[in-house]
């Protein structure tokens, strides 16, 4: 979780009033340039993760941070501390940005009910608790963000995540329903990004692997973390005042040319 403090005077008016953010998973990837582009633009930020190395990490990369908070998401009670530490840090919360997420590639015969609850359990119930968490608050304080991460998986589908494109499929369920429920207080928005070059990406795709993914791609590449923290950055932002129940992809036209199908038979 990422909180933020924008300081009304900037020049740059885009998150004024956009005092304090919360995001989960913000120790590494998509996590960590989200934490960045936050601070780059005034904010104060402190961010959620329940890796200790991440934590320490990203503590050291961005020592502006307001502070790294230890939780799981998946774990009920540990989100609920967690929020509450990052009220008391900020004194509120007003924008909360899902980010935390796993995946295992896998197929679909092959994989356990451990594996499924392991995945489910932080990309879809870790979504709805720490969102939970945030809209209390929020809804009590007459208003908020909450921006959840999709996957272009969760709407097409892709081969050996199986598991992983179920729960991304939830989140965008799920941000559609929460937009009706809390309107006009909260605004809930998703990104859905295609193929980004993450830490997590990095690890399960060979060279060989993200070159015929590249070839896929019309842009010819993935996405940077820095360019979906861009994307989260607007959405947050006065700018977007009337967005919400809406699901934004950024694939590089990925979908669009209908591509994820070549995936199906490898």
């Amino acid at each position: 979780m990422v909180c933020t403090s924008y300081p009304k005077e900037s020049i740059d008016a885009r998150l004024e009033g956009q005092e304090r953010i919360g995001r989960g998973g913000g120790g590494s990837g998509i996590g960590q340039a989200t934490a960045t582009r936050f601070l780059e633009e005034g904010c104060t930020v402190c961010v959620l993760d329940r890796s200790a190395e991440a934590r320490e990490r990203v503590a050291t990369e961005l020592p502006a941070l307001s502070g790294v908070i230890d939780a799981d998401v998946s774990n009920f009670e540990q989100v609920q501390a967690a929020v509450g530490e990052a009220i008391e840090r900020m004194g509120s919360i007003d924008v909360v940005i899902n980010n935390a997420g796993i995946s295992i590639r896998h197929d679909f015969l092959d994989i356990t009910p451990e594996e499924w609850d392991e995945v489910l359990g932080v990309n879809l119930k870790g979504v709805f608790q720490v969102a939970q968490a945030a809209a209390r608050h929020m809804v009590a304080r007459g208003s908020g963000v909450i921006l959840n991460t999709a996957s272009t998986g969760g709407s097409t589908g892709y081969p050996h995540y199986a598991d992983y494109n179920a729960s991304k499929g939830g989140v965008i369920a799920l941000t559609q329903s929460l937009a009706l429920e809390l309107a006009p207080v909260v605004r809930v928005n998703a990104v859905s990004p295609g193929f980004v070059l993450t830490p997590m990406q990095r690890a399960e795709y060979s060279d060989a692997m993200l070159d015929a993914v590249n070839r896929k791609i019309p842009f010819g590449r993935h996405a940077r973390p820095e360019e979906i923290a861009a994307l989260f950055a607007f959405l947050a932002s006065e700018d977007a005042g009337f967005a919400t129940g809406h699901v934004y992809v950024m694939d590089g036209a990925e979908t669009t040319g209908g591509l994820c199908s070549q995936w199906t038979h490898e």
